[in-house]
């Protein structure tokens, strides 16, 4: 089991409102009286006692980032990084700002997720901190529907969601050699699987209320399913 006081949780919130249709990033948008992003951050940290958070954001979008968070009665502990032009660069910004933490073994995993999934419930935090403690990686995934996998392939195909969860030294090493040899992941166990692929990732069942709000009709969802939370 993870010790929670060593668990950071990374939450990403450095992307546009382009495919929303907005000017600025949905996550600053309300859901049922609270901005998504909180909404994200407080479901990221409700079982963590003494866990940092840390919030990643396009520079841009500090003052609304900042308004989100006194409007909503966030925590002030909550620490805002930059992030930068691509998902993996925000990940190893956040990581550089926890390095010094990493090294001296105060924070042993490491969870991302991301801040347009506002529905992932703590309970799911908790059980990818506990899967990627023991395993050194953890993952949320989803079956696909049979009629949508490639049987071609002849392997089981998933899902798969945040947060991520992993061992804090090894994601930080991966991350920098990553930059070393110019790799960007998709996400972030795709920078864990080329350069720890000894590193066993468990596979932690997700949650089929726990989608990214991307467009309109994904908020207008997500109204829904709040108050079932």
């Amino acid at each position: 089991m993870s010790s929670y006081s060593t668990v950071a949780s990374v939450v990403l919130a450095a992307g546009s409102g382009t495919r929303f249709g907005n000017d600025i990033n949905k996550v600053w948008l309300p859901l049922k009286g609270r901005h998504i992003i909180s909404r994200s951050l407080t479901n990221a940290s409700a079982h963590f006692n003494d866990s940092r958070i840390i919030l990643v954001i396009n520079p841009d979008d500090e003052d609304f980032a900042r308004r989100a968070l006194a409007e909503d009665a966030m925590p002030t502990s909550i620490e805002i990084v930059y992030g930068g032009a691509s998902r993996h660069e925000s990940e190893f910004n956040a990581l550089q700002h926890l390095k010094s933490a990493i090294i001296a073994g105060e924070i042993e995993t490491v969870l991302i997720h991301d801040g347009a999934r506002p529905l992932a419930t703590p309970e799911l935090f908790s059980a990818i901190a506990d899967a990627a403690a023991e395993y050194g990686g953890a993952i949320p995934t989803i079956a696909l529907d049979p009629h949508e996998m490639d049987t071609t392939r002849g392997e089981s195909v998933a899902r798969v969601q945040t947060p991520q969860g992993f061992r804090a030294k090894p994601l930080l090493e991966a991350y920098e050699k990553a930059v070393v040899e110019g790799f960007i992941g998709t996400d972030t166990s795709a920078c864990m699987e080329k350069f720890f692929p000894s590193v066993k990732i468990r596979a932690v069942p997700g949650d089929v209320f726990n989608f990214k709000i991307t467009y309109p009709q994904d908020l207008a969802i997500a109204e829904l399913l709040v108050p079932l939370q």
